[in-house]
């Protein structure tokens, strides 16, 4: 196992403690804009890590959603990209769909990635060239033949508005589950066929399970059908994204870009 990997996993096991330590307990809620809530657990956990990354990696460049971009990050070949807590919006309902996010990404690739759920421990980690785990044990996307019986992992949020109802029956099922890396995760773990969302992501919402879904033998694209590049200076990815075994997201594809 490479360096950088057990930084990674180090880091977010350690700021899933700290997020513990919140969990169903006493914190600060914030509105950084429309239905987008930050906790203090967020800025506890967003902090460890980058502290403990760039102590470790001080030449490494940094992307996070909890901290204010910088472009010197832009010039980097090395760049932590980190979520410190995908999924807050299930944190605060106490649903235990969430996890630490952490990304690195070498010329806008993603080498090293870790997800890590605090709840139920599960941490998919990767790295490339070395494939991918839950828990130590490899991991591989699967599917079906036939698009009417795939799971198909997509948004609470996305589900709520009715943006997946002109699908209904065109998929086996769609699973709402909250926190995209998670979805990403749990894709990659052959617990689904794919992962989709119809609305724009940030790199930090994805890198990581990027790096997990590809080590699983499957890849990532948005809805123009393109792989990311990531360390972007616009690092929102429209307009929405598609991941899983190869085959399966190609199939996808064909149904999602007609709408």
């Amino acid at each position: 196992m490479n360096s950088n990997l057990n930084i990674a996993i180090n880091a977010a096991k350690e700021a899933g403690s700290l997020i513990m330590n919140y969990y169903k307990a006493d914190y600060e809620i914030q509105e950084k804009g429309y239905h987008n809530p930050v906790t203090t657990a967020d800025h506890a956990a967003d902090a460890y890590l980058k502290e403990s990354l760039l102590v470790a990696r001080p030449d490494y460049g940094w992307l996070s959603e909890e901290t204010v971009d910088s472009p010197e990050r832009l010039s980097k070949k090395y760049v932590w990209v980190v979520d410190p807590l995908d999924g807050t919006k299930e944190f605060i309902e106490g649903v235990p769909n969430f996890v630490v996010s952490v990304a690195l990404v070498e010329n806008g690739f993603p080498i090293v990635g870790v997800l890590f759920n605090p709840v139920t421990k599960e941490i998919f980690i990767a790295s490339k060239d070395e494939g991918a785990f839950l828990n130590d044990k490899p991991i591989h996307c699967i599917t079906k033949e036939n698009l009417n019986e795939m799971v198909i992992l997509n948004s609470r949020s996305e589900t709520r508005r009715g943006l997946w109802a002109p699908y209904d029956g065109t998929f086996g099922e769609l699973k709402p589950i909250g926190s995209v890396a998670y979805k990403l995760g749990l894709t990659a773990a052959g617990q689904a066929d794919i992962f989709a969302s119809l609305r724009p992501k940030n790199e930090w919402d994805i890198c990581a399970g990027n790096c997990i879904v590809n080590e699983a033998g499957g890849k990532l694209i948005d809805l123009n059908g393109n792989q990311r590049q990531y360390n972007q200076k616009n690092t929102l990815i429209t307009p929405g994204l598609i991941a899983g075994e190869k085959e399966a997201v190609d199939k996808t594809f064909e149904i999602l870009k007609k709408k």
